[in-house]
């Protein structure tokens, strides 16, 4: 029997980019380009002006295992934007986090609020990180496909390491299984080919500028033969685009939680013939006064179609949430007792 892999892989061969292990604090790994190159950064500048505002983040379980991460100083005071499943053991409360600055230099740190739902975090530093820049926000709106891009972190603990590429895809959706049965999802993904591996996590892709315009988060393998996927970057990464990151980011530092909008029910699928696709979503429980109740529907129904999209996978609920904020409305189309129907639905804030 093949041995279980390890908890960052999962069936499709996508990886979220942490790394079991301990962070080599203060080496300077730069794969930088040629600064004349005309299609790509001036690698070395960006690194000189980036990489004292990305923090190594060094994650401590009390039977001596634990892992590490990336991440950004995005506000004064020492908050630190990263991925929540870098930080995930900290949440739980059976870990502590270290912090470790471009110099080397270290602080103890505490969860200040992490979304799962987004595989967003932030993180304080509690020295406030005085007197180290903060990483300046970029337009992840404004990014094109072929814009070449650099990524800073800690790959496989080897703080302050630099890659370069360019953004090769626009818009992707990542779907990222948690240990717990949950889903992460990178929503609109900015994908790239500078090189991520286990340890980037959370760290910043950055344009020429140096401006964030993602957080790197997950990448691609290629599964062996077996079909479990391993090994490191095959030149497909994945980064939440800032557009995306940023709100929650505020969100998350003001209120210590994000509060994704809902529609009021559950519901599972269905389908004619277990051998195809479900052709539904059925109706398994309403909140009563809820959004999907004043709508008018109800147990038992069918939603064939909601927010423009069939109906055939109950992330799609999840994903409504996350495009749509509380307020909007969404058309719903189901079937009750064979009739087609249809229903405007008013997302509503989680009590």
């Amino acid at each position: 029997m093949p041995e279980r892999a390890p908890r960052w892989w999962w069936p499709t061969s996508v990886a979220i980019a942490a790394v079991l292990g301990c962070a080599v604090g203060g080496l300077i790994v730069i794969a930088s380009q040629d600064d004349e190159e005309p299609t790509g950064c001036p690698a070395t500048a960006v690194a000189q002006d980036v990489l004292p505002s990305v923090v190594t983040i060094e994650v401590t379980e009390p039977t001596g295992g634990g892992g590490n991460g990336t991440g950004a100083l995005v506000r004064a005071d020492g908050y630190v934007l990263t991925n929540e499943h870098v930080i995930d053991a900290a949440v739980s409360g059976r870990a502590a986090i270290t912090v470790r600055y471009s110099d080397g230099r270290t602080s103890p740190a505490t969860v200040v609020g992490a979304d799962l739902t987004t595989d967003l975090a932030v993180i304080k530093a509690e020295d406030g990180a005085d007197g180290r820049p903060l990483l300046p926000r970029g337009d992840s709106d404004g990014v094109r496909v072929g814009q070449p891009v650099v990524a800073l972190g800690a790959p496989l603990g080897l703080s302050n390491t630099v890659t370069a590429g360019i953004v090769s895809a626009l818009g992707r959706y990542v779907p990222i299984p948690a240990d717990t049965g949950r889903v992460a999802h990178l929503l609109d993904a900015l994908q790239t080919d500078a090189a991520i591996n286990p340890g980037n996590s959370g760290g910043p892709l950055v344009d020429c500028d140096g401006a964030q315009v993602g957080v790197n988060s997950a990448i691609s393998t290629v599964p062996n033969s077996e079909g479990v996927g391993g090994g490191g970057s095959v030149g497909l990464g994945f980064a939440i685009p800032m557009s995306i990151a940023d709100p929650i980011a505020d969100e998350l530092i003001e209120n210590g939680r994000v509060a994704h909008p809902v529609l009021g029910l559950a519901a599972r699928p269905v389908g004619d013939d277990p051998t195809r696709p479900p052709t539904g979503l059925a109706v398994t429980a309403i909140v009563p006064g809820g959004p999907a109740e004043q709508a008018g529907l109800r147990v038992g129904d069918v939603i064939t179609e909601i927010d423009g999209q069939a109906a055939d996978n109950t992330e799609q609920l999840v994903l409504v949430g996350l495009r749509h904020d509380a307020g909007d409305t969404v058309s719903v189309s189901y079937l009750r007792d064979g009739a087609e129907r249809s229903a405007e639905v008013t997302l509503a804030a989680p009590s």
